[in-house]
């Protein structure tokens, strides 16, 4: 996987880029800020983009729109310090394949990392307590004899009971395997609950899926 980092900090910068290094992680290059990235990527390719959301003059949710417009493919993941719904909810929108918080520690980072080689939209741990942590602001509510933290998508009458409890784990950050494990069923069954999940909620992706667990529609 060939990174390209965006962060206006020159210190964080070579401080990421010699911990990626230092895991077999190829970083192409560094910008500081969204310009500059999608000049970067236009002569780097990279496979991923670590993009910070607050630099000079073009922001983050900047670079990931000129990005996006240009090279829809390339996958952007927020890197930021900001445990904000609204940040959060802006970068899925715009096209952003996951949120992390600075304060992830470098395994985490590599395992979020190997997870999205897969696929997957990520958030780090971190981001999934903050989640969490909106929930429980929220009273519970009983469906059959599964007690459920409520929230705008759980509390959708559409749901099934099992697919509720598929979006409570994706709430938690669970990855599809984790779920499978979790639930007993296959992945492709956890695929499928995903996918009627987003079409009844009207949404485009597992991604829009945690934007909306954590800030409603």
């Amino acid at each position: 996987m060939k990174v390209l980092l965006a962060d206006d900090h020159p210190l964080f910068l070579e401080g990421l880029k010699s911990l990626l290094e230092a895991h077999a992680v190829t970083v192409v290059g560094t910008a500081s800020n969204g310009l500059e990235a999608l000049r970067q990527t236009r002569d780097l390719h990279p496979d991923l983009v670590l993009m910070d959301l607050q630099m000079p003059e073009h922001d983050g949710f900047e670079g990931i729109d000129l990005i996006k417009q240009e090279f829809p493919d390339i996958r952007i993941v927020v890197l930021t310090i900001h445990e904000d719904c609204e940040k959060l909810l802006e970068a899925f929108k715009r096209g952003a394949a996951g949120y992390l918080l600075k304060s992830v520690n470098i395994s985490e980072l590599l395992d979020l990392l190997a997870v999205l080689d897969k696929g997957e939209p990520v958030i780090s741990r971190a981001m999934a307590t903050v989640i969490m942590r909106e929930f429980a602001r929220q009273p519970p509510h009983r469906i059959g004899s599964t007690e459920l933290i409520d929230a705008p998508a759980l509390a959708e009458p559409s749901l099934s009971a099992r697919q509720r409890e598929v979006l409570q784990r994706v709430a938690q950050g669970q990855t599809y395997k984790d779920i499978s494990f979790a639930m007993g069923i296959g992945s492709r069954t956890v695929q499928y609950h995903m996918g009627e999940i987003i079409r009844k909620l009207h949404l485009r992706n597992r991604a829009q899926v945690i934007a909306y667990l954590q800030c409603g529609p």
